[in-house]
């Protein structure tokens, strides 16, 4: 007959799950900042437009007022040469950086710990700016998670570390 672990243990092991969980949610959105960055870097504005209205164009013929496809279409049609050169710079190197980390610690490199931490923490420093020039709830979301993220990591750490 088998123990119960108890509640410590049960306790233990979903927040190693969390931590799991958190660190492949930055791997997988680091990849897709990866891709983003490349498509920003390697397509024209003409075709990157193109492409926005196509994928859009079955939501806006449901619903006119869609927020997201509104937004996804007004961004395209704004983004300059200068501005599509930036954003896909920073998201090719913002992806690479995460997609790294992610994969050093979930490969138990444990100098990586802090450094995700600390690339992480950077990362909701600059977050907190841009909320407070322009609040949206999603980069509030995204930032909660990232601190819940820097918090499992933390917590993940020091265990590891005894």
């Amino acid at each position: 007959m088998q123990a119960n672990p108890g509640p410590h243990a049960a306790r233990e092991k979903l927040f190693h799950r969390l931590f799991e969980i958190g660190v492949w949610i930055k791997g997988i959105d680091g990849l897709i900042e990866t891709a983003g960055g490349i498509l920003l870097l390697t397509v024209s504005l003409q075709a990157l437009n193109s492409y926005v209205i196509a994928l859009t164009q079955d939501e806006i013929q449901e619903d006119s007022g869609d927020l997201i496809a509104n937004a996804l279409r007004h961004a395209a049609e704004h983004l300059t040469e200068s501005s599509k050169l930036t954003a896909g710079a920073y998201l090719l190197g913002n992806g690479f950086v995460k997609v790294f980390l992610a994969t050093c610690i979930l490969r138990g490199k444990l100098w990586c710990y802090p450094v995700a931490m600390a690339v992480i923490s950077l990362f909701i420093l600059l977050q907190c700016g841009r909320l407070g020039f322009h609040f949206s709830w999603p980069m509030f979301t995204g930032t909660i998670i990232d601190v819940a993220i820097v918090l499992l990591i933390w917590r993940e750490y020091r265990k590891l570390k005894i």
